[in-house]
């Protein structure tokens, strides 16, 4: 197990870069704690993989380091980092038993057989693969595979961290929810590092303790998954975490005063705008209500009953506000007034928190 420092990274695909854009990871600065349970997360192409291949050493950064421990393994090769890694499609030996796959990295290692069948046993029984240990893995479905491929990767007790690559990516989604908490049990009993890279915010937030998000090469915030949905510190964080996504309302901001189409909204803080910025009020759609006095006039769009809740989107002028509300859905084209909770009402100017420091 190792603490995971990256100093003043960056890296560009240009031979020669001249500008922050010619980037495909901007400089980041990050510390992971030795066991523990990290996320990668934002959409395709925000530099994810590319953070994760320079970390297991398939990629060489342009500038900066990483360090195992203190231990700098910037040039160092995979082999010398004693990684294990679980890609998106199954790593496995279709000619091999499921037994032998999973112990094959520790025979590899001269593991005594003793401890690989306390090992092995362990792991596939954790991944409900117990019953299959003498099938032959070329007689598997995707989902066995990858839990076998996850399994080689999990297996190990000797390495300094576990990196897994959009790993439920072939998963029936019937499983996935199912598979995602054997991790985290998992993580919890062997407690060893471990960073995986996903889109998908689901997953991270099951499975992370501090999720990293992503978005153009640039970390915008990192937090526990209850951070990134009570406090975005990026309006990218408030859309892209959450279902439906946090309402980003353009806003006029008159010293500490705050207005939305032109009626004064109570905030979280006191907004500090820099001259000529963007302000945006952020709000998400579980801490907007319906009330019929005071508030701001809207007009029901549609409503959708999604079980426990209803999902109101309405019209306030010509901007659209979600809300997430109980009780019966108003009808569309009905006219409402909406409440924003002044306690998770928070201001951004060119899509960044802006509060007065000691504020919420």
């Amino acid at each position: 197990m190792a603490k995971i420092t990256l100093d003043g990274l960056r890296h560009s695909y240009v031979p020669d870069p001249q500008s922050e854009a010619d980037y495909a990871l901007k400089r980041m600065d990050l510390e992971w704690k030795d066991g523990g349970a990290y996320a990668l997360l934002g959409p395709s192409g925000c530099g994810k993989s590319t953070l994760l291949n320079i970390i297991s050493g398939l990629l060489n950064p342009s500038e900066g380091r990483v360090l195992f421990d203190e231990r700098d393994v910037t040039r160092e090769p995979p082999d010398r980092r004693n990684i294990a890694q679980v890609f998106q499609f199954p790593v496995i030996y279709d000619t091999m038993t499921v037994y032998d796959n999973l112990a094959f990295p520790l025979r590899n290692r001269g593991v005594p057989a003793s401890r690989v069948d306390a090992r092995v046993t362990e792991i596939a029984e954790m991944l409900e693969l117990g019953d299959r240990l003498r099938t032959r893995a070329s007689g598997l479905g995707p989902d066995d595979k990858q839990k076998i491929s996850m399994g080689r990767g999990l297996v190990r007790d000797d390495v300094n961290v576990i990196m897994f690559d959009e790993p439920l990516t072939v998963i029936d989604p019937a499983q996935k929810w199912k598979l995602r908490s054997k991790l985290k049990e998992l993580h919890q009993k062997i407690e060893v590092t471990m960073i995986y890279v996903t889109h998908d915010q689901t997953e991270a937030l099951t499975f992370a303790d501090q999720v990293v998000v992503m978005q153009d090469g640039e970390v915008v915030q990192i937090g526990t998954p209850v951070d990134l949905f009570e406090c975005p510190r990026h309006t990218f964080v408030g859309h892209f975490i959450g279902s439906p996504g946090m309402n980003i309302l353009p806003c006029d901001v008159h010293g500490q005063r705050v207005e939305f189409q032109g009626i004064t909204v109570p905030t979280a803080g006191f907004p500090e705008v820099p001259d000529g910025a963007t302000a945006e009020i952020g709000v998400r759609p579980e801490f907007v209500s319906i009330t019929e006095d005071g508030g701001i006039p809207a007009v029901v769009r549609k409503a959708a009953d999604i079980g426990r809740h209803i999902v109101v989107e309405a019209m306030a002028g010509d901007v659209p506000v979600s809300a997430v509300i109980d009780g019966d859905a108003p009808e569309a084209g009905s006219e409402v007034r909406l409440r924003f909770d002044p306690a998770h009402t928070r201001v951004y100017a060119d899509g960044w928190l802006v509060t007065r420091e000691g504020a919420i």
